[in-house]
Parts: C-alpha cells; structure tokens; sequence
C-alpha cells in the first residue's frame, strides 16, 4: 500500500512540474522514453513552434526573434518556350506545359501542407504568365482555384519592359527575344512583390518540383537561422550539381529536418524578405535590363554581402537536361517525386 501511494504522489508531482514548465515556456525530455512531457510528442516529432521557438536536439532551442507573417510565392509559367537558352531535351522528354503543370502542382501540395502547420501565416500564389496557350491557362487557373489558396493570375505584357532592356547583352550578342520576355517576367514580379508584398518573397520559375515538405522547411528554416544570426536571408531550393565542381569554403547552418550550406551563386528561382528586395532594389532590377554573364550576376553580387543558402539534401528539382550542372540535384528519388505530381 505504501508503494502504490508512494506511485501515486511522484505521477502527481510529475504532472504539477510539467504544468508549471509549460507555464514558464521550458521544455522538458524523459530521455528514457525518447519523450518531451511538455508537449506530448516524441523526440523524432517537429517539437518547434512557429514564431516561437525551433527545437532540434541535442542542440536545444532557438527563440525566434524573426518571426515570418506571411508568403507569397511568385509563380513565372510559359508553356511555349521549352528551354530558354539551350535546345537540348529536359529530363523526363515531355512538352514544356507538362513540367508547368507540375511545378505548380507540387507548389500547391506543398503549400497547402504548410498552410496546415502555419495557419496563422498569410500565403498566397500568383501566377504570372507570358504567351502560354489558351487551354494551357485554362489549366493553370483551374489547378489555382481548386487548390483552396489565395491565389491570382497575370498575363504579362512584354511591351511594358521592353523599351528598358539593353538590346545587346554582355556577351555583345543580340538579346533573344525569349530572353527579353524572360527579363521582362523577372520585372514584372519584382515590381508586384515590392508593392504588395510586406514580409516573405519565393521568386519560382516554373521548371522546379518540389518535395511536400518545401515550403514547410523553408519557413521554419528562415525564422531559425535569420534569428540565430539577426540578419535577413535569401534561400534557394535547390541543391545544384555545380556546387560540387569546386572546392569553396562555406558555413553549414541547421534547419528544421535539414542542413543548409551558404553559396555565393543561385539561379533566378529563391526566396527572401520584402526588406532584402527594397534594400538591394536597383540590384534586383538591373537583371532585368541588361543581360549579364552569367545572368544572375547581379544576384550573386547582393550574395557578397548578405547570406544566401542551400538545402542538403534538395527541397526541389531543377527540370533541365539531364547532363546540365544546373539540374539534377544529387541523391534524392526525383522519379519519384515527379511522378507523385502527375495528378494535377
């Protein structure tokens, strides 16, 4: 009898300690169950909580001081473009609309995923489109409205820009008219992300596929490391092959299930803040009016000064050739993952 009652005073006592610990915002572990007691979950479970604290044993606790509102995700499509600088077939050998059709797809899943754990987030989709077919709209406004997100449709007008685009590129070559309306695209979004948006920006083209958990990580994978090192970032999706044709030093930075390794060159598909787009503004903008080598020169210039990242292992894949060094993100099923985005 004594033993029962002397069960019973430690449960209680137990129950009163994981009150006044949840009370106090502490965490407690019972490492002999793989248990946290103030939550009730296990350790393998996502024990943070958005906007409030990320947790990832046995580093412990990370107070969010950077707390993310909101995200609006910028979607880029043209279906009558197969590839914009190369004739070379993508991987999987389908017509442009169906790795479209996807891409926005996997967004969508993701998204919605994210906007499950986050419901207190504001996300919404917009989807900017230049010259795609009629039926090839009709679908992408179709999978927009089932998709139960906040989410709107552009149709650009290439004339708007064109006049602003140097004609002559920095390679003294004559501007593809592919490109100017690529150029004027990337305008178009950064002029809508800097007046409607007020917190967090994913710039996509619509070439990548991304895993369900995309969107989720990226979130909480800003507020953790934004915080722990009180600065803005930029995140890029994917993991390119060409950062492992050269041997650069760089910082590996924990995310939510995830690492991320800082790079200093990215591709036009990432996600930042409203205050890095107003603050490196005439960067931004001067990839839109004159065609560097590479490119996204003026991006990796913003990349010197602030921190850029990438995930290890992939949040998305890069749909171009097969053979390309900016493509085939390594070690991960991506079979698998395109073929989950079929039923769109």
């Amino acid at each position: 009898m004594k033993k029962q009652n002397s069960h019973l005073k430690k449960s209680f006592f137990k129950k009163i300690f994981i009150k006044i610990c949840r009370l106090l915002g502490f965490e407690i572990v019972d490492q002999s169950n793989f248990y946290m007691p103030t939550q009730n979950k296990l350790l393998n479970d996502n024990l943070s909580i958005q906007g409030v604290k990320s947790i990832n044993l046995p580093l412990g606790e990370v107070k969010i001081t950077r707390k993310v509102n909101a995200l609006t995700i910028i979607f880029r499509s043209c279906t009558n473009v197969h590839m914009l600088t190369q004739n070379k077939k993508r991987l999987f050998d389908q017509k442009k609309s169906e790795y479209t059709f996807r891409s926005l797809n996997s967004i969508i899943v993701s998204s919605k995923k994210a906007k499950k754990k986050f419901p207190k987030i504001k996300l919404n989709i917009i989807v900017i489109d230049h010259n795609s077919k009629i039926e090839d709209i009709k679908q992408i406004k179709e999978q927009l409205n089932k998709s139960s997100l906040e989410n709107s449709f552009i149709s650009l007008n290439v004339n708007e820009f064109s006049d602003n685009i140097k004609k002559i590129n920095a390679k003294n070559e004559s501007v593809t008219v592919n490109q100017i309306s690529n150029m004027a695209n990337i305008n178009k979004s950064l002029i809508i992300a800097k007046d409607q948006c007020n917190d967090l920006i994913y710039f996509v083209e619509d070439d990548y596929i991304h895993n369900d958990d995309a969107i989720s990580e990226m979130i909480f994978s800003y507020e953790r490391i934004s915080s722990q090192l009180n600065n803005e970032l930029i995140l890029c999706p994917t993991d390119y092959p060409y950062l492992y044709t050269k041997l650069d030093s760089t910082n590996i930075f924990l995310g939510s299930n995830i690492h991320w390794r800082k790079i200093d060159e990215s591709l036009c598909t990432f996600l930042t803040s409203k205050f890095i787009l107003d603050k490196y503004w005439e960067e931004f903008v001067a990839m839109c009016k004159y065609e560097h080598y590479p490119f996204e020169q003026p991006l990796h210039n913003i990349y010197k000064v602030e921190c850029c990242l990438s995930p290890l292992p992939s949040l998305a894949i890069h749909l171009t050739n097969i053979n390309s060094i900016f493509g085939l993100s390594p070690n991960v099923d991506w079979k698998k993952v395109w073929d989950k985005n079929e039923d769109y």
